[in-house]
């Protein structure tokens, strides 16, 4: 009996080490996790959101356009415009709203795509006295993102007439305004030439 006593004792008597070196075995651990929380979780963030307003502030706050102290939209957001006095942008599967940007995710044999580009189609028709042979497609189509802020120089041409009526404008007048507002492409090989619609409706605003 003394012996098998003896035997369990040492057993026994090493269980409170054990537990110390978990925990001691969990401090290293935490300690770590707690540095890359802090560090790559808050630092590194703060750090990339200061660098980058200093050295690109037009960008890092978002490609807002300002007018007389008051930001009428991102460069870079399309928004829509009702009145017959603006250029119309492309439509948007999110109804321009940034947070549920997306495209329509339809495909091009889906009936119900079909059905919304001939709606979309006859739309743009009676708004600029068009025929729908003129309409271009990017104004019954939806972009990847819906927010797409740009138009094709086809696109806006399309608007001049209407525009300039409504402002009470020679054509000619907006059609260089157009003209003005149209951007090569990138590098002049990437893209195609476009359009930003923010931009040429605010200036055809300072223009009045």
């Amino acid at each position: 009996m003394n012996t098998a006593a003896a035997s369990i004792r040492p057993t026994t008597s090493t269980c409170p080490n054990r537990v110390l070196d978990d925990r001691t075995t969990l401090r290293p651990g935490l300690a770590f996790a707690a540095v890359i929380l802090l560090g790559f979780g808050f630092l590194y963030s703060l750090a990339g959101t200061g660098i980058g307003r200093v050295l690109f502030p037009y960008q890092a706050t978002g490609s807002l356009v300002v007018v007389d102290g008051t930001p009428r939209g991102s460069a870079l957001v399309a928004q829509p415009f009702t009145d017959a006095r603006y250029f119309q942008p492309r439509p948007s599967a999110g109804n321009y709203d940034p947070m549920a940007a997306a495209g329509s995710n339809l495909a091009r044999s889906n009936p119900d795509l079909r059905a919304r580009m001939a709606a979309l189609r006859q739309q743009v028709v009676q708004r600029d006295g068009i025929s729908p042979d003129e309409v271009p497609a990017e104004l019954v189509t939806m972009s990847g993102s819906g927010m797409d802020p740009h138009l094709s120089p086809a696109g806006a041409r399309v608007q001049i007439a209407r525009v300039a009526k409504a402002r009470g404008l020679n054509e000619a007048d907006v059609a260089a305004l157009v003209a003005e507002h149209t951007e090569p492409a990138t590098f002049g090989a990437l893209g195609e030439p476009r359009v930003n619609v923010l931009e040429l409706n605010l200036a055809l605003d300072a223009k009045r």
